[in-house]
């Protein structure tokens, strides 16, 4: 009976795996994925900005960056 039911266990992983696997490449290029089929981080990982707009600047900000940039000093030898 333990072989059985190993084997069984063993057969149904697969078939779930197969599953997965497909349901990854009909997703592939879409906007949104399945919510199981989306990388599994930590709660505050998933909420966090992305790269882009963490790195975003307001209009004012490029402004004064543009007007008055780091001041460059030449050091005389």
């Amino acid at each position: 009976i333990k072989v059985v039911r190993l084997s069984i266990a063993q057969v149904l992983t697969v078939i779930s795996q197969k599953q997965k696997a497909a349901l990854r490449d009909a997703y592939k290029n879409k906007k949104y994925l399945p919510l199981d089929l989306r990388p599994k981080k930590t709660r505050a990982i998933r909420r966090r900005l992305t790269k882009h707009q963490a790195s975003l600047k307001t209009e004012k900000q490029k402004k004064k960056e543009t007007y008055f940039p780091m001041r460059k000093y030449a050091i005389k030898v």
